[in-house]
């Protein structure tokens, strides 16, 4: 999987875009790396209790490896049009009209989310200037696991902010797939060819 998006020419973009982009592609990777260490736990796990081998805490590491994965992978599915997003209204608007709708609806979602995001990051940092830490068998500190939680989040306010930007310039957003003249016919064909809905 290349950094550049498709059509994109690093050598025309900005060194702040292809920042951006790695920073996105980053986060999706990590996402992925904590979703294998998911099913490694689990096998570990699993089969090993056919060998009396035992993972302390096990199930702990399994959940927040899972909420990482989940938080992690936000941004980059968000850019990426990848991310479920209800268009019943946006779909059949044009034009400007479509344009302020695009702004107004990543406004809300870029408060709601920023709001989010500067709770999650001040519990970790609660967590870590108390010296909070997990109640299981292994006595992690708990900011630890809640860094992947703070930080997706956190990216995740990146992106929102970064396509807001890029709507506000009229440019189309990076989620959109397809044309707005797309016929059924040729979504099924892009969908089918791995374009995504």
């Amino acid at each position: 999987m290349g950094i550049a998006l498709a059509g994109d020419d690093l050598t025309a973009r900005g060194p702040a875009r292809c920042a951006l982009d790695l920073l996105y592609l980053g986060a999706g990777y990590a996402a992925g790396v904590f979703l294998v260490a998911i099913f490694a736990i689990m096998m570990v796990m699993s089969v090993g209790r056919q060998f009396a081998i035992n993972i302390p805490a096990g199930d702990d590491f399994a959940s927040w490896c899972m909420a990482a994965m989940a938080f992690l992978g936000l941004a980059h599915t968000f850019k990426r049009g990848e991310m479920i997003r209800v268009g019943l209204l946006l779909e059949r608007l044009h034009g400007r009209t479509k344009q302020i709708a695009e702004i107004v609806a990543l406004g809300i979602a870029t408060a709601f989310i920023l709001y989010f995001t500067r709770y999650a990051a001040q519990m970790t940092y609660d967590s870590w200037r108390f010296n909070d830490v997990a109640q299981g068998v292994v006595a992690l500190p708990l900011w630890i696991p809640q860094l992947g939680f703070a930080g997706g989040l956190a990216i995740l306010s990146i992106a929102l902010v970064d396509e807001m930007i890029n709507v506000v310039r009229g440019n189309r957003p990076s989620y959109e797939k397809g044309s707005p003249d797309e016929t059924p016919d040729e979504f099924i064909e892009r969908v089918s060819q791995g374009g995504g809905g």
